[in-house]
């Protein structure tokens, strides 16, 4: 079952990826007073006319009277509305602060820190253990090829024949086969009472044990004679002259078969005995002689072939084979250790990477929230400056048509400007970072990971190292 690697390192990846990238910078206008439609709404020009006919508010008011009161509460009212809209704004941008989480992300990457690196050699021992298990296996192979070759004398390397080679010698007895089928069944048909059909069924079965006798004996011989054992060689011997004694007493029966059974199908085969004991070379026609050569010649191919086919001393070619095939195992499997290391190495990096570059991203995300929360603190104090305006231009109107209709004189303080009390626009900055304290933290961290990228990377070549120093047991390997 595969550990799961990077485990800190990949949670530090995920979230610093969720960096809320649909966060956009908007600064939306805090909606403006037209002071010509809140004039018509509020009738002021109507009502001033009507309360100057009457000579309201009388010369020695103080107070506002009621259209005026009413032009200050429409005024104030769209005032808290704007308020209620930029606190909205600060929730706001008090949450996407929040989101950000670089307190939570510099606590990721001291975890990160801390782990990868274990991890990453924690990986590397265990690739270490399994190249031990499989060189103690391959160091037995080649042991005990050291010592075959002690025992027995050898100094040579075993023939190891090629799965290609080896088709390509079997593709040879199946093709002698088929053409001594072939050729033979020619001959044959001529003395077969089945015909052509029948001759090719006996020389195929002729074939067949033919090839399959040289095949046999071939191979026999061949590791006999190579054996140090003059007991063994003597077999060798004994074994070629059986192969002689066999391979001519096969085709011998072969060419006498065909010149009986052109005569006489039945009994054939008691005759071709009787023949072979009495009159062996007895052959009468020319085909007959061409068929012995023929078959002999298929015989002494596949011999050959045989003896060719593999190492011909006893259980050497078994021994390297399974030396070589332990060696293979090893190499295969420490060059995938290696190439397995490098991909863990790249893609702790690229992670690495990433954060630094996303690092970087968030803070610019922090600086653009900032600037964005400091522009519409800036939007909101103009529009209670252009709110003001609206109410003395709403209350000038008012007067204005008030002064025309009056026939005495008009209050003092319609000579006098109204001031609006303003709200304080203040965010809510509970432990909000400094920019300055900020970048600095966000260069620290960076440069611990860029510090982490370089102690992989030593980690990575002391592993391959320590692998590349299991080959100095045997440099060849």
């Amino acid at each position: 079952m595969a550990t799961p690697r990077f485990e800190a390192l990949n949670r530090l990846w995920e979230t610093v990826r969720e960096s809320n990238h649909d966060f956009r910078s908007t600064t939306d206008v805090f909606p403006i007073i037209e002071v010509e439609k809140v004039s018509r709404t509020l009738e002021l020009v109507e009502r001033g006319t009507e309360s100057g006919s009457a000579n309201q508010p009388p010369k020695s008011a103080r107070a506002l009277d009621d259209t005026e009161q009413r032009i200050v509460a429409k005024v104030e009212a769209e005032k808290k509305a704007s308020y209620q809209l930029l606190e909205d704004r600060f929730d706001h941008f008090s949450d996407r602060l929040k989101s950000l989480d670089f307190q939570g992300q510099f606590s990721l990457i001291r975890s990160a820190n801390a782990s990868s690196l274990s991890d990453f050699k924690a990986e590397a021992v265990r690739g270490e253990d399994e190249l031990h298990v499989l060189r103690d296996d391959m160091i037995v192979a080649e042991n005990q090829l050291v010592k075959f070759k002690q025992k027995h004398n050898l100094e040579r390397a075993a023939k190891i024949t090629s799965p290609e080679m080896w088709a390509f010698k079997v593709s040879v007895i199946v093709f002698l086969v088929l053409i001594e089928t072939v050729m033979n069944g020619n001959f044959l048909g001529e003395g077969s009472s089945q015909g052509l059909v029948g001759g090719i069924i006996e020389a195929f079965v002729f074939a067949v044990v033919n090839i399959g006798y040289a095949l046999a004996l071939g191979l026999a011989c061949s590791k006999l004679l190579a054996h140090r054992s003059i007991v063994f060689k003597l077999g060798g011997y004994l074994t070629f002259a059986a192969y002689v004694v066999v391979a001519v007493g096969i085709n011998l029966a072969l060419a006498h078969y065909r010149e009986i059974a052109e005569v006489s199908f039945e009994g054939a085969s008691t005759a071709v005995m009787e023949r072979l004991r009495t009159n062996p070379a007895g052959l009468a026609d020319l085909k007959s002689w061409l068929l012995l050569g023929l078959g002999l010649l298929f015989s002494i191919v596949a011999f050959v072939d045989a003896c060719l086919m593999t190492d011909p001393y006893p259980g050497f070619a078994s021994t390297e084979k399974q030396r070589n095939v332990k060696r293979t195992r090893y190499r295969s499997r420490k060059d995938q250790l290696i190439e397995n290391l490098t991909d863990i190495r790249n893609d702790h990096n690229n992670k690495v990477n990433d954060i630094i570059r996303e690092l970087s991203n968030r803070r610019q995300d922090f600086q653009a929230t900032i600037a964005h929360r400091a522009r519409v603190i800036s939007l909101f104090n103009g529009h209670q400056n252009q709110l003001e305006q609206a109410a003395n231009s709403l209350l000038t109107i008012y007067r204005e048509a008030n002064r025309k209709s009056r026939t005495s004189p008009e209050p003092k303080y319609f000579g006098t400007t109204y001031n609006m009390d303003r709200l304080n626009a203040v965010p809510h900055v509970h432990e909000e970072w400094n920019d300055q304290e900020l970048a600095v933290e966000i260069n620290k961290h960076q440069q611990e990971l860029t510090e982490q990228v370089k102690r992989i990377g030593e980690a990575y070549s002391v592993a391959i190292d320590r692998y590349h120093q299991l080959d100095t047991i045997f440099p060849g390997t």
